[in-house]
């Protein structure tokens, strides 16, 4: 649900956006959101723009965008132009980066089910690692 007041503390923010205070407080000082105002006993008062900022830099880090990236973003943002000209290199980047983890993933879960594999067949033989067995070598295969 909204709030509908004119300010939102810290917590509610963070609440409305679906992020820690932690990340709001760490997004302030990396300086990518700007200080909000503070009420007389020193909390943080943020006011209507904070909520759509908040919510551009959340989903500009589910997407797997570094702060950096968020910062370049915001900084043509905040002229009133759309960021989409450096939006598409920075996401060019993320998808090279993305492809090389699946990539890593695959192998990973190739080398995984050649273990399966032979346990299933109930060999300690590669591709199992050589730790996998005690050292005395009785367990099957030879430890080295």
């Amino acid at each position: 649900m909204t709030a509908t007041i004119g300010f939102w503390t810290v917590g509610r923010l963070a609440g409305e956006v679906g992020v820690s205070s932690d990340a709001l407080r760490h997004w302030e000082r990396e300086g990518i959101f700007p200080a909000p105002e503070r009420s007389p006993a020193g909390y943080r008062r943020y006011g209507p723009e904070a909520l759509d900022r908040a919510r551009f830099i959340r989903d500009c880090q589910r997407a797997g965008l570094r702060l950096a990236d968020i910062g370049d973003l915001l900084a043509v943002r905040d002229t009133g132009e759309c960021p989409c000209e450096p939006a598409e290199q920075h996401l060019e980047r993320r998808i090279g980066e993305v492809g090389a983890e699946i990539a890593r993933l695959e192998g990973l879960r190739d080398q995984l089910t050649s273990m399966l594999r032979a346990v299933e067949a109930g060999t300690c033989d590669p591709p199992l690692p050589r730790n996998w067995c005690p050292p005395d070598g009785t367990a099957g295969g030879e430890y080295g």
